[in-house]
Parts: C-alpha cells; structure tokens; sequence
C-alpha cells in the first residue's frame, strides 16, 4: 500500500479528488456484491472483489473508510508501541556508547501528532484503492430490508445525502465490533475505553487496566514506558489468558519487572469517579476488598459485535446468538447471498487480519473462483506489548486436551546471538508437536520481532511441515529468526545454541 499512497502523494491528490458517490448509485443498478462495512475485512472484500470483476458496492456509515483498526484500533496503537520502544532505547543510551543523551522530555502533542498523520496517510490509501479497484463507495448505514426477490437483495440505506437503497445479488455484512464497557459505566475523559485512551490530552500519572488481553497489555506497556504507575486487573487466573500458560506465567514476570501492578484472580466491586480521577474497588481471590485511585481508569474486558440494527431479524435464515452470526467455512449465513466476515462471526477471532481473510475468502466464493477456508488453527494471534507476543495453533494444554502425545520444544532468546545485540533477550519460543509423527500442532513466542517471526510458524502449519522439515530449514545467521531454528530442533533435543 505504500507505494499507492506514496503515488497520491506525488500527484498532490486529496481526499476530495475520492469522492463517495452515494448520489450516483441508479435505482436500476444491480451489484454482484454490497458490502456493509468499511473496516479491513469490509475494505479487502471489496478491493478482491473489484480485483476478480464483481460490480461491487462499499457501504460506510463514517465519512473515513478503516473502520475501528484503522482509526481508534491496531494502527494508533501501534504508533504508540513504536514511539514508547524508542523512548525505552534513549533510556539506555549511555549503554550503547550514547553519552549526555539521557531520556529526554516527552512531547506528547508530537507524539499525538505523529500517530494521527499515519492514520490520515493510510485513510487516503484506502481512498485511492477505492478508486482503483473500481468499487462504488456508499455513505450511510446500511441494512437489510428481507431475503432476496428474484435473487437480488435489497440494502436500505440510511444517512449520507438522504435515504436510498442498494440491490445487489450478494451481501456481505462486515460490521465489526465496540468495546464493551462494565455495566452501570460509561466512557468519558476518566473512565476510557480504546477510543478515548488513543487521544488523551495529556499523560496520565497513574492508570488502572481492567482487562489483560491484547488491548489491556498493549496500553499497559505503552503508559507503563512513559512513566505512569500502571495496574492491571484481570478476573481469570492469568494474563493474556487465551495464550499458553508459559507465555503467559513470562509476561506476568517481566511486567513485575517493569513495575506494572499485576493482579490475576481479581474480581471488580466498583469503580467510582473521585475529585482528581478514579477509584477502583477489587478483590483478590481468598483476600479482603482493596481500593485503588488512579487518574485513568481503561476498561478492556472484551468486544461486541456491531449487529443491531442492521436488520436481522428480516433475514429468517440468519442464525444469531448473542449478537454473533453463524457462517459456515465459506462465510456464508443461513440466508442465500448473505455472507458474514469479521468481528460479527460467531466463534472466529476478533482480529483484523481475520476480517480481511475471511472477506477475500467470501467474495472469491461469489465469483465462483477457487478458494480455501479460515483455518481457525493457523489464524496468528499477535500481541505488540513489550515483550511481544506471537502465537499460532494448539497450546500446550489444548493439544493434551485433543489426546495428542505431545512433545514440547522451547528455546530461550538469552541463547540468540541477534538477540543480545538488539538487548532484547527476554522470552522464549515453544513448539508444541505431536511425539508420533512430528506433526507441528502449535508455535508460541514470546521476546524480540515475536510478531514477525510468528509468521514463519503459520507458513509450516499451513504447509503441514513437520518438525524435522523445519530442523533442516537453513536460517541465516546471526538473525532473531534463527531462533526458528533451534525451537523446532530442540524438540528433538538437539538445539545447536542451547
């Protein structure tokens, strides 16, 4: 994408020169396929599917196409690790040989200003595709009006320049999901969900976190490395609960080490807005009551998928439960010409890259071409907190769980050579594989680039390699990769630097 955005910027184009054409939709038009939802799973349906020839209809609700990723989701956060790494670096400055240098002041409205321009350079990426690709850009809210006549669905749409209706053969919903939020709360400058924690005016002193997932350790690493006093408070045993519990049991090690609070078993009583900010009321397992105050408080226990309103309820054969829609491997619903993709899907991760799989996945369907389903054990679940987390296939327990013989690989980066120069040797990586045939049923990491190099480990599940192809693999040297290398071959017991 980089290089489309860099040719918007050489012609000196602007988001004007993208214009939605909502007035220009004709009531006759017929689409092969609308798509409800600009975010990365609605945007790479639609872009596919111009790539494959489909008439092809985006319908977004926001003026800015990239959805909650894009805008207050993986992209600003990311800016913000990255900037948060850096000012970790200057830290160690005289490590390096860097003298006089110190830390240095934070200047927290360049920062802000920083992640906000990357936003807007891919915001208009993502109109030039439009563009591009061919595909008629729709504003408004759009929702389903009741099962297809004569194999054309209608889509009503709300907002934008007016009222006005879509027909096309095939619908995709791709609405995605909100934060969710405790209940008797609500979101303003002290108690903060991803959306207002993205843009605070000013660095808060002191923050709680509750929620460990990917969004609770993302922040707490990031205000954690700016110098605010950080508590995480999570209900389940462990952080990161859905990752495997070494990698788990390593981050609740290092954040200690940081000095970030951790508090796993921990139930919330309350949370009240006091003078200066927020107190926090919790329990620990078997312990009495404690209270907390802080400026901030950010709630990040979960996402909801954004399905009222969208008018289910006219699709009889759309199976929903719990807001969540049923699809079967090819994304479809109950309904014929209905497809799901993304945040919406009942049982599928809430990760972008997901959403855009499943999209492309949807629309190849539709254009009859050749397709292969998600994969639910080769989806890469990335964490970008300091360490990061990477992860891919069955943990350790869930193969057990499966009546897999397992045999378990797990390598240190203390060990890596490419780790040590970097200074950047906390962590490990660990092969869960099957003892019989050396299957590969599982890649956990934990440590330096983890959500790079995870990407390595998905490519041989999906190639169904085993752990002996991957012991003969040649990794160059001396690279944080080749650690790839002694993971899979210290399964075997037989890692070359361990």
């Amino acid at each position: 994408m980089s290089g489309l955005q860099s040719l918007v910027c050489l012609l000196g184009l602007e988001r004007e020169d993208f214009p939605i054409r909502g007035s220009a939709i004709l009531p006759d038009t017929i689409y092969d396929v609308a798509i409800i939802g600009g975010g990365p799973g609605g945007y790479s349906a639609a872009f596919r599917a111009g790539q494959l020839g489909l008439k092809t209809c985006l319908i977004e609700k926001e003026d800015k196409l990239g959805g909650t990723c894009l805008h207050v989701g993986c992209i600003p956060t990311k800016a913000l690790l990255f900037n948060a790494e850096v000012y970790d670096h200057l830290k160690a400055a005289e490590e390096y040989g860097i003298d006089g240098l110190g830390a240095g002041k934070l200047n927290w409205k360049i920062i802000q200003d920083r992640k906000n321009k990357i936003v807007t350079k891919h915001t208009k990426g993502l109109d030039f595709l439009v563009r591009k690709n061919k595909v008629d850009r729709v504003l408004g809210f759009g929702r389903l009006t009741g099962p297809a006549k004569n194999g054309v669905h209608t889509v009503q749409v709300d907002g934008g320049k007016g009222a006005s209706q879509v027909q096309a053969k095939n619908i995709v919903l791709a609405t995605g999901s909100f934060a969710r939020m405790l209940p008797g709360l609500q979101a303003d400058d002290r108690i903060l969900t991803n959306i207002e924690v993205l843009s605070l005016p000013a660095l808060p002193k002191s923050m709680v976190i509750i929620g460990s997932g990917a969004v609770g350790v993302e922040f707490a690493s990031i205000y954690r490395s700016f110098g605010a006093e950080v508590t995480i408070i999570e209900m389940l045993p462990r952080l990161v609960p859905v990752e495997d519990e070494d990698v788990s049991k390593e981050l609740l090690r290092s954040f200690k080490k940081k000095g970030i609070n951790c508090f796993v078993n921990t139930k919330v009583e309350k949370v009240e807005k006091t003078k200066n900010g927020v107190s926090v009321s919790f329990t620990p397992n078997g312990e009495a009551t404690q209270k907390l105050e802080a400026e901030k408080v950010l709630v990040a226990v979960g996402r909801g998928p954004n399905t009222e309103g969208i008018g289910l309820e006219k699709a009889p054969g759309i199976k929903v439960e719990r807001g969540f829609i049923h699809t079967n491997e090819w994304m479809e619903t109950g309904e014929k010409g209905i497809y799901a993709i993304g945040d919406i899907v009942a049982g599928m991760p809430q990760l972008a890259h997901v959403g855009s799989m499943c999209g492309i996945v949807a629309v190849t369907r539709i254009a009859g071409k050749p397709a292969k389903a998600v994969n639910k054990n080769h989806i890469p679940g990335c964490t970008y907190c300091e360490p990061q987390i990477g992860s891919v296939g069955l943990t350790e327990a869930k193969a057990k769980e499966a009546g897999h013989q397992v045999k378990i690989g797990k390598f240190p980066f203390t060990a890596n050579s490419k780790a040590t120069i970097i200074n950047n040797h906390e962590g490990f990586i660990k092969v869960v594989s099957d003892a019989k045939y050396g299957e590969i049923l599982g890649v956990h990491i934990i440590g330096p680039l983890a959500t790079e190099l995870v990407a390595e480990a998905v490519t041989a599940l999906e190639l169904e390699a085993t752990v002996e192809d991957m012991m003969f693999t040649i990794h160059a040297h001396p690279t944080v990769s080749e650690g790839m290398l002694d993971a899979f071959s210290s399964v075997e017991g037989k890692a070359i630097n361990a």
